[in-house]
């Protein structure tokens, strides 16, 4: 079908679409759904009435915050103050602090994370970054289920607006715009798709090198790097050896490039250095710069507001496990559960397949021997005679706190993206359960669960969520408003997960929304106590299928909606952050807290009347760290009485604010906020930041 005729189509189908998508959007809620969520205002401990949280996807905090400036009397760690990088991008005066190391033969037969001495070494030249699945401009309309954006710039406007409605009219422009513009080659190729866009892309200094070049401005698509559990413990190079005052986990963060690049045997005629079977290459290095105009909408927010510069993923790896965390405070499992909840005990079983093995193939070095194409899902961690898990547990035990893997014997835990046992309009998928690309539904105690045990309303808001319900029952459909239902994150909705939420009908209208319903809840005023707000895979800014300025662009109209309706901004915070890292290097600290993170930092931001003056707070938090804030605010107890919300908060030195002396330990972002200086309506007592 021509560009033409599908436009001609789309018109069509959109004029349908509109129809279908009122009837159906109202179908999801009713008289009973409302009554879930009404409710007097229930009691809190501070002045926020409403929780709302934003996540972006794989961003670290320096591949954005690199260069950022805090205002006078605030200090920020980045790879500028540590001095690696200076203003304008080049290297630093220590920038060798974050040079990266690959390994050297003689080839590794089992799995490790951490190497020294004769075992690696520092690279000469980064490897290349290459585009990894960002799209060239050959990209349709139609075409975008399967291959990401830029829309062709003829698209007329209402059609974008339909495929996009969590976008300003002004910003739809941005889904027509950035393309390579080269011949992006697939990964198993044995000649890597290298991005020439790139300054120096192919002599680049080995550390960390900006993301800008003459025919690369910040509206661009950049290529993806690869990111999962056994992958990111390797990069994390994590040793006792290692270990500092300033720095007593000992994970270094220099094997980024070399885990992704998956060098091979060398006499491999297909294999030419510098980079083979790659999966990014240099990409993790790679950084916008603040100071000379990248990232505006985060930066003004951080200028304004409060940020956190020690807040990390709480997952090593991918997005689904680390949403799963932040709704759970904790790793999920394979069990025997059917989706009933009368039923469901939650008995754990092995999976039928997708178990991870990375014990590299041999004649490699980190070629890992079941994890291509995602297929190493799950691991068995309470037993160190499985493939991966004795180098992880015997790190746990050598650090002088000990924390516990959390590992239960028999239980095959969710370490990488599976997805979740039910499809987006509740049934079980039971077809794809059974050959392990499902996880059957859980009963882990979700926080969906303990708002609902105490009558707080609450809802998480999925983009394109009503477009994915429509997708699913019309596959073939080719009217663009339901096509974008392919671009609906079901990994990132916790909930999708749990019998309790997600295989409740009456629960799932209630709670499970689109994105389109948070800003009309936001602009009524039926903004539930607590949100969680996802956007689609067009806008959440995760490289190759989305961009940056594109999640910005969602953010600046939460934030239009947000403050035209003054008494509920009066009474709200809004937290941004990001899913994880995305596999992009950061050179925080790493505080293990189990066998599954934490990991890399990432952004978060507080946007709240309480927070304003650009306070920066270096307490060390995770994504758990937001359900203690929720819990604090509204008396909840912790979830399970082995989530992470049952850490303490950290206690530091005031030399070493990064470093909690009492680990594990996660914060529960309340120095962010400064209550003391605003009579709010509320009925708690807590005043301070502490």
């Amino acid at each position: 079908m021509s560009l033409k005729q599908t436009v001609s189509k789309a018109f069509h189908g959109l004029r349908v679409g509109f129809i279908v998508f009122t009837v159906f959007q109202f179908s999801l809620g009713g008289p009973l759904a409302a009554s879930l969520q009404a409710q007097e205002k229930p009691h809190t401990r501070t002045p926020i009435k409403h929780v709302i949280v934003l996540i972006g996807e794989n961003r670290t905090f320096d591949h954005l915050f690199a260069t950022y400036i805090p205002k006078r009397g605030e200090s920020v760690k980045n790879l500028l103050s540590e001095g690696i990088i200076n203003a304008d991008g080049t290297p630093g005066q220590h920038f060798k602090k974050a040079q990266q190391f690959q390994a050297v033969p003689p080839f590794k037969t089992s799995y490790y994370i951490s190497l020294d001495g004769a075992d690696r070494t520092p690279y000469d030249v980064l490897p290349s970054p290459t585009l990894n699945f960002s799209p060239s401009p050959d990209a349709s309309i139609i075409g975008f289920a399967t291959q990401p954006p830029p829309f062709p710039p003829a698209t007329p406007s209402f059609i974008l607006a339909a495929i996009e409605p969590s976008l300003e009219t002004a910003d739809l422009g941005l889904l027509t715009t950035g393309a390579s513009g080269q011949n992006n080659t697939f990964v198993l190729t044995p000649v890597p798709d290298f991005d020439t866009r790139v300054a120096n892309f192919n002599n680049l200094p080995n550390g960390p090198f900006p993301l800008r070049g003459p025919s690369l401005p910040y509206d661009s698509y950049t290529g993806d790097t690869t990111h999962r559990l056994f992958e990111m413990w390797q990069q994390s190079d994590c040793s006792i050896k290692n270990a500092t005052k300033r720095n007593p986990s000992g994970c270094l963060s220099d094997l980024y490039p070399f885990v992704i690049t998956n060098y091979t045997n060398q006499t491999d005629p297909f294999d030419t250095p510098p980079a083979t079977d790659d999966n990014g290459g240099g990409n993790s290095m790679a950084f916008y710069n603040m100071h000379e105009g990248d990232v505006p909408v985060l930066k003004s927010l951080a200028d304004k507001y409060s940020m956190s510069d020690n807040f990390h993923q709480s997952f090593m790896g991918g997005t689904g496990a680390n949403h799963v965390m932040l709704g759970t405070g904790d790793a999920i499992f394979w069990s025997d559960n059917t989706g009933n909840p009368a039923t469901d005990k939650g008995n754990p079983t092995m999976p039928p397949s997708h178990i991870a093995n990375p014990d590299p193939l041999p004649g490699t070095n980190d070629v890992y021997t079941v994890d291509l194409f995602f297929d190493g899902n799950f691991t068995e961690c309470a037993d160190p005679t499985q493939p991966g898990i004795k180098p992880i547990r015997d790190y746990l035990e050598s650090l002088p706190y000990d924390p516990k893997p959390n590992c239960e014997k028999g239980h095959f835990y969710m370490v990488n993206n599976d997805n979740p046992g039910f499809l987006p309009d509740g049934t079980v998928d039971t077809a794809n359960i059974a050959k392990g690309k499902s996880i059957p539904p859980i009963i882990t105690r979700t926080i969906g669960d303990a708002l609902n045990d105490k009558g707080i309303s609450w809802a998480y808001y999925g983009g394109a969520y009503n477009a994915a319900v429509a997708l699913q029952h019309d596959p073939k459909s080719t009217n663009p408003a339901v096509q974008v239902g392919a671009a609906y994150c079901n990994i990132c909705n916790f909930e999708s997960y749990s019998t309790s939420i997600m295989g409740d009908a009456t629960q799932r209208a209630a709670h499970i929304k689109d994105s389109i319903d948070f800003f009309a809840a936001v602009d009524n005023g039926t903004l539930p106590a607590v949100s969680f707000v996802k956007p689609d895979g067009l806008l959440d800014g995760h490289p190759a299928s989305s961009k940056e300025d594109l999640f910005e662009g969602m953010v600046k109209k939460i934030m239009d909606h947000l403050t035209a309706n003054k008494e509920l901004f009066e009474s709200t915070v809004l937290f941004i952050t990001m899913d994880e890292g995305g596999g992009y290097y950061d050179s925080g600290y790493i505080q293990p807290l189990d066998f599954f993170g934490d990991g890399p930092r990432i952004p978060l931001i507080a946007v709240s009347p309480f927070t304003r003056g650009g306070h920066i707070s270096h307490s060390y938090t995770d994504h758990v760290s937001i359900l203690k804030f929720i819990e604090r605010n509204w008396d909840l107890k912790p979830l399970t009485h082995r989530s992470r919300d049952n850490f303490p908060n950290p206690r530091v030195d005031d030399d070493n604010p990064y470093v909690p002396l009492n680990s594990p330990a996660i914060g529960d972002l309340f120095d962010l906020f400064d209550f003391g200086h605003h009579d709010g309506d509320h009925d708690g007592d807590d005043h301070g930041g502490n």
